[in-house]
């Protein structure tokens, strides 16, 4: 459903707008109580704000580790998936986090993917036909200078045509 609704906006929107205003009236993603703040136009930065509230406050007042979680979640791999195009098929693998500290504060992420990182995933899946990448990222208070949060994803990444035909063998 959300891959349709993207399609048709993109005649009239730019991706990033799409990403941006889709993520954060999106359901699932409204419920994790995160927020999108930015997206840059080639999608390689997006930053998410975590921002404590009665929604999301456990019972010693800091952010509720699920929150955390699930607004941490589903950015990566969306991500990649725009920036990769239809050509590949990616998807969530595994994922850990670890708690440093209470986030008793808004908190910070930015979800980073650079050119050469992209031209080293096209070549490896052009070589392996599937890999596995792994990201980190860290929750951060506004000054970037307190780290609350850090997590790990492992994201599933091949061709596309290679994909199909490995279900098919199944």
């Amino acid at each position: 459903m959300y891959a349709t609704i993207s399609s048709i906006l993109k005649k009239f929107l730019k991706e990033s707008t799409i990403f941006k205003y889709g993520f954060n009236l999106s359901p699932m993603y409204r419920r994790s109580t995160g927020r999108i703040t930015s997206v840059s136009d080639d999608l390689f930065m997006v930053k998410v704000k975590i921002p404590i509230s009665y929604k999301n406050k456990n019972y010693v007042g800091s952010i509720f580790g699920g929150s955390l979680f699930s607004a941490t979640d589903p950015v990566f791999m969306i991500q990649l998936m725009h920036i990769l195009g239809n050509d590949y098929v990616v998807w969530d693998k595994n994922a850990t986090i670890n708690f440093k500290r209470p986030v008793k504060e808004n908190g910070y992420v930015d979800f980073i993917f650079t050119k050469e990182e992209i031209e080293n995933i096209k070549e490896r899946v052009t070589k392996e036909n599937e890999i596995d990448l792994v990201k980190k990222i860290q929750v951060l208070n506004k000054e970037g200078s307190t780290v609350f949060v850090e997590v790990s994803k492992t994201i599933y990444i091949a061709n596309k045509k290679y994909y199909k035909n490995k279900r098919k063998n199944k």
